[in-house]
Formats: C-alpha cells, structure tokens, sequence
C-alpha cells in the first residue's frame, strides 16, 4: 500500500511540474487582430489567416499569425475588420514566421 501511495504522489508531482512548465512556455501579447490576406495585402495569403500586429515603444511592429485552433475559432475571423486584442498562448517560429497557438483570445470593443 505505501508502495502505491508513493508511486500516486510521485505521479501528481509530475503532472504538476508538467502544468506549471507549459505554462511559463505561454506569453500575453496585445495588439491588433487583423486578416494577412485581406487587410494586410500578403502575397503568400491565398486564404484569410489572422495576425496578431504588435507594436513597440518605437512603433515597430511584429507579426504573429495565429494557429487556428479552438481558442482562435471560438474569437472568430478578422476579416476585412481589424480588432484590439490581448492573446495569451505559446509562441513558435516556423518559415520565418512567428506564430502563436493561443488558449485565450479576449477582443477589447
């Protein structure tokens, strides 16, 4: 029995590390949300994707395009609209992009 009760926390403290560890991988990043094909004219779009534009103290602006998942459907498309929004979630880098694979998406009105 103390066998099992051992093997039972050991188990919890894993997954507690694991949680705590994927979580310090997440960043909040604000901006605004808008549509790399239709708003900002990319020639690589060939379908409506978003992006996250974020800007500096000095005004320079880094795009992060959303990983379409449950979090960014749930938030909706920003089409031709563009919207205030703080996004919460881990960021990658794959074909000289930045991406970011939100768990929240909270647009200001």
């Amino acid at each position: 029995m103390k066998t099992i009760s051992r093997l039972a926390l050991a188990i919890a403290l894993l997954v507690g590390v694991a949680a705590i560890a994927h979580a310090a991988d997440e960043m909040t990043l604000n901006g605004t949300l808008v549509c790399a094909k239709c708003t900002l004219k990319k020639a690589d779009a060939t379908k409506c994707q978003d992006v996250l534009v974020v800007k500096d103290d000095k005004g320079d602006a880094t795009e992060y395009y959303v990983v379409k998942n449950d979090a960014a459907e749930k938030a909706g498309h920003q089409c031709s609209k563009e919207a205030k929004a703080t996004v919460t979630g881990a960021v990658s880098e794959k074909d000289g992009k930045k991406w970011i694979t939100a768990s929240k998406i909270e647009k200001q009105s």
